[in-house]
């Protein structure tokens, strides 16, 4: 018997593109939850960030006579009259030592509290990237939000309501 020999010639079209297809449609199926888990990692963050902040907030006021970080300037202690002046004090007298008054210090002294959040600076909001914050020393409706997205996070003096400034999580 005589055998014949064929010649293997690798893949045809048909088969290749079948295979290109089977790729696309698994790639299609796996890639968006990819991307929803990446936005739930980013959402748990940006919930850690504002619980730990607000407890600082809190902390902050309960040892400084019932005033808010921001409600008095860190340099002197007298009242912070503008908007401009309020996310510096706040920012500072959360991350450094300050006295009764809200006098901020680099080091430790007789009487010093905090800082209440451990870092150099406030965390930042996961959406929009920014760890600034934003001063409302007007509004003293708790129920009032009005966010813009200029900054990581903003905060009502008057009432200590905190949230996201990012324009889509300023109900979390």
């Amino acid at each position: 018997m005589r055998e014949v020999m064929r010649k293997e010639e690798g893949f045809t079209l048909v088969e290749l593109l079948i295979v290109v297809i089977i790729l696309g449609i698994l790639a299609a199926v796996a890639i968006p939850q990819f991307g929803s888990s990446t936005d739930d990692a980013k959402l748990s963050t940006l919930q850690s960030n504002l619980s730990s902040l607000r407890n600082a907030v809190e902390l902050y006021k309960q040892e400084h006579d019932n005033t808010y970080p921001g409600a008095v300037l860190e340099t002197d202690g007298s009242t912070a009259t503008t908007a401009l002046t309020c996310p510096n004090a706040f920012e500072k007298q959360l991350t450094l030592y300050s006295d009764e008054y809200g006098v901020t210090a680099v080091g430790s002294s007789a009487g010093a509290r905090g800082p209440y959040v451990k870092k150099v600076a406030l965390p930042e909001n996961p959406f929009n990237k920014l760890s600034t914050v934003k001063c409302d020393i007007t509004t003293n409706d708790i129920t009032s939000v009005t966010t813009d997205g200029t900054t990581g996070w903003l905060f009502y003096v008057l009432t200590g309501r905190f949230v996201a400034n990012d324009g889509a999580h300023d109900t979390l």
